[in-house]
């Protein structure tokens, strides 16, 4: 099963980057706020990330913070297109579904974490 992780980073500004495992590399939103609620959470998407990521905490390089996971587990896709990602979730603290979608503008994307 592919896995992902929320980690708590601390650079530029505190926020949460949220990664799903997708072969390689991890796909990768910045969360502009915490992701214990159910609440639409305006997300930014990121280039992709190591895999590395998935069970490291400490520095970033080149000075950029420091990230400590905030949960962790697997995940099973449910849909998946250009512009819409649900996923289940089984983790520590994240158990239900994650929903991210873009806007209409293109530009915008959100997650919401529905728990069961």
């Amino acid at each position: 099963m592919p896995r992902f992780v929320i980690l708590t980073h601390d650079f530029p500004f505190l926020h949460w980057d949220f990664m799903l495992e997708r072969g390689k590399t991890l796909r990768t939103w910045r969360l502009l706020q915490s992701p214990d609620s159910a609440e639409r959470i305006s997300a930014e998407p990121l280039p992709n990330h190591r895999r590395h990521y998935l069970d490291y905490e400490g520095p970033v390089s080149r000075g950029r913070g420091v990230v400590l996971c905030w949960d962790r587990g697997e995940y099973t896709v449910i849909e998946e297109c250009d512009s819409r990602v649900v996923v289940r979730l089984t983790g520590s603290r994240l158990i239900g579904q994650a929903v991210v979608e873009r806007h209409a503008d293109g530009n915008t994307w959100d997650v919401q974490f529905l728990p069961e």
